[in-house]
C-alpha cells in the first residue's frame, strides 16, 4: 500500500519541485520540513486507504446487508414470504440520514473552509451555521439517493430536477453565498464522507436485486455533491429574510 501511494503522490512531487527549481529557480523554503511533510503524507495516506478497504467499505456494505435483509425488515420473516416494498426500508433510511449528516459534521475540508468563510466575511457567514445547512443537505441528499436505489427509479430525473433547482436558486441567493454554496458540493466529497457514502452506495446496490454498482452505488456520493448546494444558498436566502423581517 505505501509503494501504491508513492507511485499516487510522485507526479505531484514533480511537479511543485520542476516548477520551483525549473520555473521560479530558487531554492525551496525550509526543505527539511517540507521533506518531512512529504513522508507524512504518504504514511497518513496510505494508513487512511488501508482503514477503507479494512473497515469502511466493508462496513458499509455489511449495514446494507443487514437492514436490507428480509429477515430483519420483517422480524425473521424467510425469503419469499413478503413482496418488499420501498416504504419497508425505513430504517435504511434513517441510516443514510445518519451517516450523511454525522460524517459531513466531521469532514475535516468543509471545516477548513467554514472558519475561512467566517474570517473572509468578518463574521457574516456562520460556521456552525454553514457546517449544519451543508450536513443537512448531504443528509437529504443520500437519503434520497438510496431512495432512488431502492426505488429504481432512473438517476437522470433526479439529478436534472436538482440542477434546474440550483439554477433558480442561484439568480434569488445572496450573492455572497453563491460561490460558497458551489463549492461546498466539492468539500462535502473529501476524505471522511466520500468512502463511507461510496460504501453504502455500493453495499445497496448489491444488496437489492436488480440494481447496476456502477450507476447505483456510485451516483450516491452525486446526491451527496448536489443538495449541498441547494441547501446552503436556502440557508442564506432564509438567514436573509429574517434579518429584513426583524429590522
Amino acid at each position: 500500500m505505501l509503494i501504491n501511494t508513492t507511485y499516487d503522490v510522485l507526479p505531484i512531487v514533480v511537479i511543485i519541485f520542476g516548477f520551483q527549481f525549473f520555473v521560479i529557480r530558487k531554492p525551496v523554503a525550509n526543505l527539511k520540513r517540507v521533506i518531512a511533510g512529504f513522508i507524512y503524507v504518504l504514511l497518513g495516506l496510505s494508513l487512511f486507504l488501508s482503514g477503507l478497504e479494512q473497515a469502511l467499505f466493508p462496513l458499509g456494505r455489511l449495514m446494507a446487508d443487514q437492514l436490507t435483509d428480509p429477515a430483519f425488515i420483517y422480524n425473521g420473516a424467510e425469503p419469499g414470504e413478503h413482496i418488499v416494498h420501498w416504504a419497508d426500508y425505513y430504517w435504511v433510511y434513517i441510516f443514510a440520514f445518519s451517516t450523511g449528516f454525522s460524517t459531513t459534521i466531521a469532514e475535516p475540508a468543509l471545516i477548513a473552509v467554514a472558519i475561512k468563510a467566517h474570517e473572509v466575511s468578518a463574521g457574516a457567514i456562520g460556521v456552525w451555521g454553514l457546517r449544519i445547512a451543508v450536513a443537512i443537505g448531504v443528509a437529504f441528499g443520500i437519503t434520497l439517493g438510496s431512495y432512488r436505489i431502492v426505488s429504481g427509479l432512473p438517476i437522470h430525473y433526479f439529478i436534472i430536477t436538482g440542477y434546474i433547482i440550483v439554477v433558480i436558486q442561484t439568480f434569488f441567493a445572496p450573492k455572497i453565498i453563491v460561490p460558497l454554496a458551489y463549492d461546498s458540493g466539492g468539500v462535502t466529497t473529501s476524505t471522511v464522507t466520500v468512502p463511507l457514502v461510496a460504501a453504502l452506495g455500493l453495499g445497496l446496490a448489491e444488496s437489492v436485486p436488480g440494481r447496476n454498482v456502477l450507476i447505483d452505488g456510485f451516483g450516491l456520493i452525486a446526491f451527496a455533491s448536489l443538495f449541498p448546494i441547494m441547501s446552503v444558498m436556502a440557508y442564506a436566502q432564509i438567514s436573509e429574510y429574517m434579518a429584513n423581517r426583524f429590522k
